[in-house]
């Protein structure tokens, strides 16, 4: 895999501002791969348990809260999430005392306000960015669920929150399974530095999967209440603005690997798709996109959710010489000029999650942080815009272009709690 060594200004952002406001003042930020000196988390020893506070309890933030507590470094100790029914659930389940659990669009806050030592965001993706910012600025360490936000500005602010983690020898780290996965790390390097493929000329990549949705109360009562701002928010991944649509929220896994392999960014995009299932919200069920890369690499795109049976979360490659093929949670492999198997993980979804939660641990405790996943991530979540973009307009997009955008999703928040 290519060091991270991509260089981006930024200024600092400051956090209780409004998103707009805040993200108006994030420039770019320099992320690089570095090292910094030892420092433990606040009021912790080596030996001792990490006190960690839980952004978003839901149906992920609950699955992910018993992998830190699996891990036996962690203990929860404080939890945010706007609906009292969802912070009361996890914190019976988690022991967190009633004190310590917080409600409304800024619970958040109250958990900083608090006092713990790291945080994990598993909130609906709108809000990753000016969390993470606001985690910073308390001093406080961040684990980041992917996407890292919905727009370019949030984008920017997520590189200049990390660059001001690292002036503060604070962990960031943004949560992507594949890239911890030694099938994917051996085969992409085999491509990357033997060129077991050869020069790559095309590609594919894919997410095809049944709508995660559509079987939730929250769809129905949706429905018949389209412009409740609640349940638009309980239902965000049915939003456009909440989520940054499908191809951001949950595709950007099959992009990234994408991005990954051919180790930069795409410089043109032509995109289309739509609604052809869905019947609730504004995100879309289907896109297909065309991505130009440099030296002529051109790679087709598409997701679906619909057709169940048809789950698969793919890339492709395919060089002068050979075909590199990966598939989320299955096979992962190189036909060329050296043939290579890698070993399949059928529970990579949790693996993953359980290596980045003993690397975040191991980083904290230690003092030894790394940046490498920033870059990455930042780069793929603007990719996977890119594309959305291009779909929107049905027209050809550039990356110079996107580069340019200061254009913010805003869902609707009016009738909301703070």
């Amino acid at each position: 895999m290519k060091n991270d060594s991509d260089q981006f200004n930024s200024e600092n952002c400051q956090s209780g501002q409004s998103r707009r406001e805040f993200i108006a003042k994030a420039g770019s930020a320099a992320i690089a791969f570095s090292i910094i000196g030892p420092g433990l988390a606040r009021g912790t020893q080596a030996n001792s348990k990490i006190s960690l506070g839980l952004f978003g309890c839901g149906r992920r933030g609950t699955w992910i809260a018993d992998l830190f507590r699996k891990h036996g470094g962690y203990e929860v100790t404080a939890a945010a999430d706007y609906f009292p029914d969802r912070v009361d659930a996890f914190g019976d389940k988690y022991d967190v005392p009633a004190a310590r659990r917080f409600t409304g669009l800024k619970g958040f806050q109250r958990v900083l306000d608090a006092k713990v030592d790291a945080v994990a965001i598993e909130s609906p993706a709108y809000f990753h960015h000016e969390q993470a910012t606001a985690a910073v600025e308390a001093g406080v360490h961040v684990y980041m669920a992917k996407p890292v936000a919905v727009d370019v500005p949030g984008c920017r602010s997520v590189e200049a929150s990390a660059r001001r983690a690292a002036e503060k020898k604070l962990a960031y780290l943004v949560d992507f399974q594949t890239r911890t996965d030694p099938s994917y790390q051996e085969a992409i390097r085999r491509v990357q530095k033997e060129s077991s493929i050869g020069r790559i000329v095309s590609g594919e990549a894919s997410y095809l999967s049944s709508d995660p949705w559509v079987k939730m109360k929250v769809f129905s009562d949706l429905a018949a209440n389209p412009q409740d701002p609640e349940l638009q928010l309980r239902g965000w991944g049915l939003m456009r603005a909440y989520s940054g649509d499908i191809i951001t929220e949950q595709d950007i896994h099959s992009v990234d690997v994408m991005d990954w392999i051919l180790e930069q960014h795409p410089l043109k995009a032509l995109g289309t798709g739509g609604r052809g299932s869905r019947t609730v919200g504004d995100a879309w069920d289907h896109f297909s996109v065309i991505y130009w890369f440099p030296n002529d690499v051109v790679v087709t795109f598409y997701s679906t959710k619909y057709g169940a049976g048809a789950d698969d979360i793919t890339c492709r490659m395919y060089g002068t010489e050979g075909t590199i093929d990966t598939h989320y949670a299955g096979d992962v492999g190189i036909k060329g000029k050296v043939n290579y198997a890698g070993t399949r993980d059928p529970m990579l979804f949790s693996t993953g999650v359980q290596r980045n939660i003993a690397t975040f641990h191991e980083q904290i405790t230690s003092g030894q942080h790394d940046y490498s996943t920033i870059a990455p991530a930042v780069q793929s979540t603007l990719t996977t815009i890119l594309g959305r973009n291009a779909a929107y307009k049905q027209a050809e997009l550039t990356w110079d272009h996107l580069m340019q955008s200061k254009e913010v999703l805003e869902p609707h928040l009016q009738g909301l709690k703070d």
